[in-house]
């Protein structure tokens, strides 16, 4: 029986999951896209073959002829959304965050828990990119030795909003890199400390943060928002014994006029598709078996993101090293 799925959001990252839903899942069903525009959500459900469309999220959630849903909305309808799903009985991916509230994280947490299961898969879906699976597979292998630092950057050609700060590039941008370093090196942060560059004519100056793990391990990350040229995301991983770095993907080099050149990708949808298929796949078997993907991000992992993202915008205003204090982990999620 083919499972049935509701797409929650039809802009950018709805209509791309939509279509994953639609071309790249065999055994799913795209049910129902759902946005608080109509015209768009019907535009987007018209050119994937959806059977239906709606402008009501917690309707579309609760109706028989919808087994699972996709949450692609603005962020501040994650957390609610999601509890939505959990007390429908319905597995929901949840793009990230899944708040950026860690109170209102644990609040989805103790609904969660209330319901016996899980039933929120969080969308860090640089967890199934090749490159980041490479990276922990040589960690775990013990090719690398211990790990002693990870460093990391993330680049964006402009800011995507006049009003973005250097507080936002640490809760919007920088969750990814909190996350996949957590499932990397298998680890929690103890302290973080965060740093922008006085001199700088960007819109928003880059911010530098260094973290330090419950594993004695040092991470940085740069995320700069306006780097102009391209959107470029590195990673390097250094061990004992060696070091393993992620590597730009271009499919071809043009040589002309004394120079090579490779070209970047404009964001992240295309550097990242195939990361995406192989998460939304992962959801599919959850959905199915109800047995939560091993690789996958849980409601746990959103609050983590979001504690280091609220105790590095602490560390950025006051300028100095602030201790990142997270609740004991329930056993629900041990």
């Amino acid at each position: 029986m083919s499972i049935r799925i509701a797409v929650i959001g039809a802009g950018l990252m709805g209509a791309d999951h939509a279509a994953i839903v639609a071309e790249d899942l065999p055994g799913a069903t795209l049910q129902l896209v759902c946005d608080m525009d109509a015209a768009r959500a019907r535009a987007v459900a018209d050119r994937l073959g959806a059977t239906d469309v709606s402008t009501d999220p917690e309707a579309a959630i609760t109706r028989d002829d919808v087994d699972a849903v996709i949450i692609a909305s603005p962020d501040f309808t994650h957390a609610p959304l999601s509890t939505a799903s959990i007390r429908a009985g319905k597995r929901v991916l949840c793009e990230k965050p899944l708040s950026q509230s860690p109170q209102e994280c644990i609040e989805v947490m103790q609904a969660e828990e209330a319901a016996g299961a899980k039933h929120v898969m969080l969308g860090f879906m640089r967890r199934y990119d090749q490159s980041y699976v490479e990276m922990k597979e040589a960690l775990t292998g013990g090719q690398l030795g211990r790990a002693l630092m990870m460093h990391n950057f993330h680049r964006n050609v402009e800011t995507p909003a006049a009003d973005f700060t250097g507080a936002m590039a640490i809760t919007n941008s920088a969750p990814h890199e909190f996350d996949v370093v957590r499932h990397v090196l298998n680890c929690d942060y103890t302290a973080i400390s965060a740093y922008q560059p006085r001199r700088s004519d960007s819109v928003v100056a880059p911010v530098v943060m260094v973290l330090e793990t419950d594993d004695g391990q040092l991470v940085t990350i740069e995320v700069n928002n306006n780097a102009a040229y391209g959107y470029d995301v590195r990673a390097e991983l250094v061990g004992e014994q060696g070091s393993i770095a992620t590597n730009n993907v271009a499919y071809t080099r043009t040589d002309m006029k004394l120079a090579a050149a490779t070209r970047y990708e404009a964001d992240w949808r295309g550097r990242y598709h195939e990361a995406y298929v192989r998460q939304n796949r992962d959801f599919l078997r959850f959905v199915e078996t109800g047995a939560f993907p091993a690789t996958a991000a849980d409601c746990w992992d959103g609050y983590c993101a979001a504690q280091v993202a609220q105790t590095g915008v602490t560390a950025l205003e006051t300028g100095r090293k602030c201790a990142v204090e997270m609740i004991a982990k329930p056993e629900f999620y041990a």
